[in-house]
């Protein structure tokens, strides 16, 4: 509990430290350009690539994903973003695996039409991941911490100037205990410009 709250206290920190530092750096907008900072929340569903064990336990490798974050366009099409993701838990081997991290993205942008802009991303995420479950069973108990790759790609929908739903796609590299592995998630969220 003590380390979630660190994360997501971290999260915050950051969150409204880059994008007000980031904001400097750009040009102030003139009336006729759209605003460039942004804060959303998504959720969605994670999927887990892991090794169920060489036990006959349950497995499954489908959780509930959250993402917070916050993020800055220096340029028309490039910007920076900082979210606190939440993938869940798989679970295997009688017990759960967890895994939770901050990222930090570099985000491309490109508009489709005025209201619609193809997204990318990649960057790195720190995650914190923890194993619990029968010991002995192929898979190694514990937790573990690092950075990894991190990239994805979606959909924006501004269906106002200032609020758009978003559709994305991301796979974070993740340091297990027994061996690094990717999480993918799929989300839809909402996300409010200024």
């Amino acid at each position: 509990m003590r380390s979630s709250l660190q994360l997501l206290l971290c999260a915050a920190l950051m969150g409204c430290g880059i994008p007000a530092g980031l904001a400097q750096l750009r040009t102030p907008p003139s009336s006729d350009q759209p605003p460039s900072g942004y804060v959303g929340m998504s959720g969605g569903m994670s999927r887990y690539d892991l090794r169920s064990g060489s036990g006959s336990f349950d497995f499954d490798d489908r959780d509930t994903a959250i993402r917070l974050y916050t993020g800055v366009y220096f340029h028309p099409n490039l910007g920076l973003e900082v979210s606190y993701l939440d993938m869940g838990k798989a679970h295997r081997i009688g017990g759960d695996t967890r895994a939770r991290g901050l990222g930090l993205s570099l985000i491309g942008r490109l508009p489709l039409t005025p209201q619609l802009d193809l997204l990318g991303r990649v960057g790195s995420l720190y995650g914190r991941t923890r194993t619990q479950g029968m010991g002995g069973y192929g898979v190694q108990l514990g937790k573990d911490s690092g950075f990894g790759l991190s990239y994805g790609a979606g959909l924006r929908w501004a269906f106002t100037p200032q609020w758009s739903a978003v559709l994305e796609w991301e796979r974070h590299r993740l340091h297990f205990v027994d061996r690094n592995s990717d999480v993918d998630t799929a989300t839809l969220g909402l996300q409010y410009s200024y």
